[in-house]
């Protein structure tokens, strides 16, 4: 019996991993995939994940270890297949939480904005870029625009 739950779990890591690649799900045509977990000897679905044509993923839906809905993210993208929204719902499908996403005209994110249920700003990541393209700094400001942290990106070659 050990084996076989082994093996299950090693299956539902696999898929996890491969499910959460754009383009394995294009190619495949997948639609959902569901993953498993088995605790205690009782196996329940741990996560379902929905994509569209393009393999991106719009719907996630995440459950408890006795199988029942704990959140759901539901996710846009625009016609270049980068989110632009992020809906994210609890058990009761109440909003919890937006995030929306903004890009410049090459395609780097350039923003992100987290809104709450009742419509307002409460924080913000705003991106920067060297002149190759790099990301090298993200800010986060609070609902008034105050810097909360800078992380910054250190790249070096070879």
């Amino acid at each position: 019996m050990y084996k076989i739950e082994c093996f299950i779990f090693l299956l539902c890591i696999g898929l996890s991993s491969f499910a959460q690649n754009r383009k394995e799900a294009k190619k495949h045509k997948l639609k959902t995939v569901i993953t498993t977990s088995i605790e205690n000897g009782k196996i329940f679905n741990d996560v379902k994940i929905v994509f569209d044509v393009n393999g991106n993923q719009i719907e996630k839906l995440n459950y408890d270890s006795i199988g029942q809905l704990k959140s759901i993210h539901k996710t846009k993208y625009n016609l270049k297949n980068d989110e632009v929204e992020d809906l994210q719902f609890d058990a009761t499908t109440k909003l919890v939480q937006k995030k929306c996403t903004k890009y410049n005209a090459i395609g780097n994110k350039t923003e992100e904005q987290f809104i709450d249920p009742f419509g307002k700003l409460v924080k913000k990541h705003v991106y920067l870029y060297d002149a190759k393209g790099l990301k090298i700094q993200r800010k986060t400001l609070d609902a008034d625009g105050k810097i909360v942290s800078i992380k910054k990106y250190l790249y070096t070659t070879k």
